[in-house]
């Protein structure tokens, strides 16, 4: 999902918790009625699942929205939530059978029934937002229902689709009040998950800056704890995040504090509580491969790919919080390779300058770049920027974009030659980077449509043993370092970080995709 959007499973992973403490006696009960607050530099661009592909909103959509399925904490196989049951029919894995619960009711009070899903399927589609999910569900063909039966039926076999519905795409929404052809409009939800949104206030701008959620009595589904109210506040910089949670005005910090501030932290400190889990927020440096620049020649991509230093940026923006990325599917998943690394050793401005003069480009080549103007992306810009312009290869132009919904409209409008971007995987498979990054109609809008990468991604897809689709993983990964629609530069930790007054921060984010507000409590 875009960060756009990605995570990585953490399933046996070590995961440092610290300063767990003990418990301890409060002043009043009245601290523990207060709302726990969330704090997040990640942002809501729109409260209807068929109008956002991103974390910020996915959070959100994990908490009000129901899906017929969901991942339990700690496993990457979704378990039933809306759904009494799923399967697929037969063994050709494109027909997919879910039955519906019989006992959930949305917020406005109306009966869920089999058609809402179908509906929401329908118009999610239908909507084909520029900046939504349906570039998820390329391959759904059709949906049917019957009773509290519904049958997805599927133009190609799909072992993942199962893990696709546990996702905010397949939230479920209320047929009576959404629109069948367009995003509904306003600040307000009509759900049936865990948590109802109460209160959603935005700035002048339309920027999002809290939104309160309290628990729903009315929720029937998999998760069987009841969580407290929960305030969650939207900072536009890290900095602001980090003035927040050092002034103890936020309980909780998931995404992004500064890096020169994760790197300090002391496991040992009794005042907080550290969660990591292994690398699962990754960053690419993607190109428009039809923009009217030479980035849409091949040649001119691999140049690029031919200087870009990721240690560098790892050691001086990052102070070490992340790794060098040298492949699309990341470290932790199935397949992963180092097809970068194997294509592109190390930084080599002589190789780049051969590229160039073969594709019969004068030096410096121009192209314009944008980033999102949030932490330490300025940073990273200026230092692809210095690696790209070494030995008067390149020359970037820098565009920094304050607004991320702009950005992604703008990036789906082909309006820049390049852009970088983070992606959190939307559920814990290596297919989560083929298809929404470089299949056909991508969720990137780079324009890059090849008919081999098409081949392998729908291949990969063909198999129930996720194990068994390895070598077309690396075999897509070895087709994307050739072409180059995008440049992977690094992957990152999950960090979650608590006062020493919160239980449950550990379970907030797992890497399952699902954010779990019910999880928190205060101590």
């Amino acid at each position: 999902m875009r960060s756009i959007r990605m995570r990585i499973l953490a399933i046996g992973a070590a995961v440092v918790v610290a300063g767990v403490g003990g418990w301890q006696l409060l002043p009043s009960g009245e601290v523990k009625k207060a709302p726990i607050v969330v704090g997040t530099t990640d942002v809501i661009t729109s409260l209807d699942p068929a109008g956002a592909y991103d974390a910020g909103s996915w959070a959100v959509y994990n908490n009000v929205y129901q899906s017929l399925l969901t991942f339990p904490q700690g496993s990457s196989t979704p378990v039933p939530d809306a759904a009494r049951s799923c399967a697929f029919v037969g063994q050709k894995l494109q027909t997919y059978r879910c039955v519906l619960r019989d006992d959930i009711s949305f917020s406005s009070g109306r009966r869920m029934t089999a058609e809402d899903v179908k509906f929401s399927f329908d118009r999610m589609l239908k909507i084909n937002s520029e900046v939504g999910p349906a570039p998820l569900f390329s391959m759904l063909g059709s949906v049917g229902v019957e009773g509290n039966a519904i049958t997805f039926n599927l133009k190609s076999k799909d072992a993942t689709f199962p893990s696709k519905l546990a996702t905010g795409a397949g939230s479920i929404v209320d047929s009576s009040q959404y629109p069948a052809t367009g995003l509904r409009k306003g600040d307000s939800v009509v759900g049936s998950g865990p948590y109802l949104l109460k209160q959603y206030e935005k700035d002048a701008t339309g920027r999002p800056v809290s939104a309160r959620l309290e628990p729903n009595p009315g929720y029937r589904g998999a998760v069987t704890k009841k969580g407290l109210p929960v305030t969650i506040r939207y900072f536009a910089e890290s900095d602001q995040l980090n003035n927040a949670w050092q002034a103890k005005q936020v309980d909780v910090t998931h995404r992004e504090m500064p890096p020169s501030v994760l790197s300090k932290l002391s496991p040992g400190d009794p005042n907080l509580r550290i969660t990591t889990s292994p690398g699962y927020d990754i960053r690419d440096l993607n190109f428009n491969v039809k923009s009217a620049s030479a980035v849409a020649k091949p040649k001119v991509r691999e140049a690029a790919a031919a200087l870009m230093d990721r240690a560098a940026l790892a050691n001086t923006v990052y102070s070490g919080t992340v790794e060098p990325l040298y492949s699309l599917i990341p470290q932790g998943f199935t397949g992963h390779s180092t097809a970068f690394f194997d294509a592109y050793p190390q930084p080599d401005p002589v190789r780049a300058k051969a590229l160039l003069r073969s594709a019969g480009e004068q030096l410096p080549v121009r192209f314009n770049l944008a980033y999102r103007k949030l932490g330490a992306n300025g940073a990273e810009a200026e230092q692809i920027k210095r690696q790209l312009e070494r030995d008067g290869i390149f020359k970037v132009d820098l565009i920094a974009e304050a607004d991320w919904p702009k950005m992604q409209e703008n990036f789906a409008a082909g309006k820049y030659d390049a852009y970088t971007s983070g992606w959190l995987a939307d559920f814990p498979d290596p297919d989560n980077f083929g298809q929404p990054l470089v299949g056909t109609g991508n969720s990137l809008h780079n324009n890059y449509s090849d008919r081999t990468s098409d081949q392998i991604i729908q291949q990969t897809q063909g198999y129930t043993d996720r194990g068994r689709a390895a070598d077309d993983f690396k075999a897509l990964q070895e087709k994307v370092a050739q072409d180059v629609p995008l440049v992977p530069l690094w992957q990152g930790k999950n960090y979650v970080l608590g006062s020493k007054d919160i239980s449950g921060s550990q379970y907030l984010s797992d890497g399952t995709g699902v954010w779990r507000l019910w999880e928190l409590g205060w101590i």
